[in-house]
């Protein structure tokens, strides 16, 4: 019991560090340029470091959750652990996320299987069925579980994964916690859902826009170019035709 109430304390305090870490990037973002395809050199800047906390805060997440979502979680991880290795070889220089794409786009790299760009791109993907899953736990704190992670997986994962990736989340998402477990996983003893549901508001307000402004950097750096991967476990490369 009380180690039950220890995780739930942890969770609660691990989302309100994830807010905290999206407070930080955008008061870190020093440059707000628009991105436009000729104008690389004034993009966004984008600390790197609050940038993979966050994704840390997801694989804390998906540890709570437990052994269903292994495949998302691996990938975050070994994406995490490459970008950072980028960064250790020139910490000042790579502590923007874009000076990586830039070096990599210079370099012909960014396609490559082991690109920080690709790396970048899953986690924001990552990211992205994130909120979606947490916009509708947000809406309703009862929802079935199974069919939210389906949801989500549907409009964000789902379209850039081979078939190999798609069987492995089916099959995941049947172990999905039912939705008491899932929120206990969430909520910190001391607070009531209502109270949960803002933070997870709060959480979604911050980082939706600054997925806009990623996506808007990915479009400079990768779907101009027509590298956009699909199958990451794969390695099936194709070009999303809808952002041509």
């Amino acid at each position: 019991m009380k180690r039950r109430r220890e995780t739930e304390k942890q969770s609660s305090s691990e989302l309100r560090s994830a807010i905290e870490e999206l407070s930080l990037l955008e008061a870190m973002k020093l440059n707000h340029h628009p991105v436009v395809a000729d104008d690389q050199e004034n993009a966004t800047h984008l600390p790197l470091k609050p940038f993979l906390s966050l994704c840390n805060f997801l694989l804390h997440l998906l540890d709570k959750i437990g052994p269903t979502m292994v495949v998302l979680r691996q990938d975050i991880n070994r994406n995490i652990q490459r970008m950072e290795k980028m960064q250790e070889s020139d910490p000042k220089l790579y502590s923007n996320v874009v000076e990586i794409l830039k070096k990599e786009a210079s370099e012909g790299m960014s396609r490559k299987v082991t690109s920080c760009s690709k790396a970048f791109l899953w986690l924001t993907r990552s990211l992205d069925f994130t909120v979606n899953l947490l916009e509708l736990i947000e809406k309703d704190t009862g929802v079935d579980m199974e069919h939210a992670v389906e949801v989500a997986y549907e409009s964000t994962l789902k379209p850039w994964h081979g078939w190999i990736s798609s069987t492995a989340y089916r099959v995941a998402r049947k172990l999905v916690p039912d939705n008491k477990t899932m929120i206990e996983i969430l909520i910190s003893e001391s607070k009531d859902e209502e109270t949960l549901k803002d933070d997870i508001k709060t959480f979604t307000t911050l980082l939706i826009p600054l997925l806009d402004d990623i996506h808007a950097i990915l479009y400079v750096f990768i779907y101009t170019t027509g590298n956009l991967w699909v199958g990451q476990a794969e390695g099936d490369l194709k070009t999303d035709l809808r952002e041509q």
